[in-house]
């Protein structure tokens, strides 16, 4: 087999395909990138095992066809060092011996027999497939991923939940203290389903299409979904599990609401914050049409407080809330004013954008710490 390609083209498809495959991993044949060849379609993939990406690029002066795998770490630190130029790969058949050719030189070294590389099952034939625009997922993983739990005890909890109904998408995560739940109006697909996508392929689906402009071809099974891109298939598992019913932990009656600058609410507890204990708590005092924030530190005889105007309607409450968790909830509400909506001391409260984007709805959850 042989075949010439860019080293940048190369080069930028394997830093994507990278982010599959672990620095260890139980399958040896996992550490390396398979490369088939077809034609003058070059195919290269990775996988973990639970998550497999390809990769599909053109290739010049090709001839002959097969598979064969290289260790991903080494051809990585290979191409780094190269300025952009042509590489040509020529691989013996026989005995998979690689020479890889540049400008100067060569690099020469023993691939593996890519049968040895494990297949991905496809998807069940009771499979169910919808497209929808690339920038629509990168947004909705965007808009979650912040919020997905870190527990292996809770592991429905460690990815995002795509509830999918015939007019609409529901994004949602939740680590029990936080909870967002983004709604998408402008991907319809007449379809009912629902899965919890991990976090590490939300992740790479999230980095890779967002340079993607057309749409992304979605199959779902009963175990795991497939992505398809014209250059990239990505396939994972699902979480195992039922997500919990997450509209039954929203409050419905918020009697008390406000409406802040965002970047000024947040200006203001970052400052007081330095102050905190090490739990983190920031005391918030709403009152008549200002915020009043204090946090100290008893062990270390340290205190701030700070007062910042805002619109607020109701009635005097006194809540705590976790400095690193509440700067989380406002730097990902991308609008210039936040409302903020509360029942009572002791319940969650709700912020929002005071302006949703046309065809979608965002809504965040923040649990309140005791005082």
């Amino acid at each position: 087999m042989r075949f010439n390609i860019s080293s940048k083209t190369l080069m930028n498809h394997l830093s994507a395909v990278s982010k599959v495959v672990n620095s260890k991993n139980t399958i040896t044949i996992l550490d390396n990138f398979l490369f088939d060849l077809k034609g003058e379609e070059l195919v290269i993939t990775g996988s973990d095992s639970d998550t497999t990406l390809k990769t599909r690029i053109v290739v010049n002066d090709a001839e002959g066809e097969g598979k064969f795998a290289v260790n991903a770490k080494r051809l990585n630190e290979l191409l780094k060092e190269l300025p952009e130029q042509g590489l040509k790969f020529e691989i013996d058949d026989n005995n998979l011996e690689i020479n890889i050719y540049y400008m100067n030189g060569k690099f020469n070294f023993i691939g593996i027999n890519g049968n040895e590389f494990p297949q991905k099952a496809l998807n069940d034939s009771d499979s169910l497939t919808f497209a929808i625009p690339a920038k629509e997922i990168v947004k909705g993983i965007n808009q979650t991923i912040f919020a997905v739990g870190t527990e292996d005890l809770r592991p429905v909890m460690m990815g995002i939940l795509w509830d999918i109904k015939p007019e609409e998408i529901v994004f949602v995560a939740s680590d029990t203290h936080k909870l967002v739940r983004y709604k998408n109006f402008r991907t319809q697909t007449g379809l009912e389903a629902s899965f919890i996508l991990p976090t590490k392929p939300a992740s790479i689906i999230a980095n890779i299409f967002a340079k993607e402009a057309g749409n992304v071809a979605v199959t779902i099974d009963s175990k795991c979904a497939t992505f398809t891109t014209e250059d990239y298939t990505l396939n994972c598992r699902f979480v195992n599990g039922k997500y919990p019913k997450y509209n039954s932990v929203i409050p419905v009656e918020n009697p008390n609401q406000l409406s802040i600058d965002r970047e000024t609410l947040l200006a203001a507890i970052r400052r007081v914050s330095v102050f905190a204990s090490q739990g983190g708590l920031i005391k918030f005092e709403f009152r008549q049409n200002e915020i009043f924030l204090k946090a100290e530190d008893v062990d270390y005889s340290t205190l701030a407080e700070e007062t910042i105007p805002c619109d607020y309607s109701g009635d005097n409450l006194i809540m705590g809330f976790n400095k690193t968790r509440i700067i989380e909830v406002l730097d990902n509400i991308n609008n210039d004013t936040v409302t903020i909506m509360l029942s009572d001391s002791s319940r969650a409260g709700i912020f929002e954008p005071e302006k949703q984007e046309e065809g979608e709805d965002l809504l965040v959850l923040l649990m309140p710490m005791m005082i």
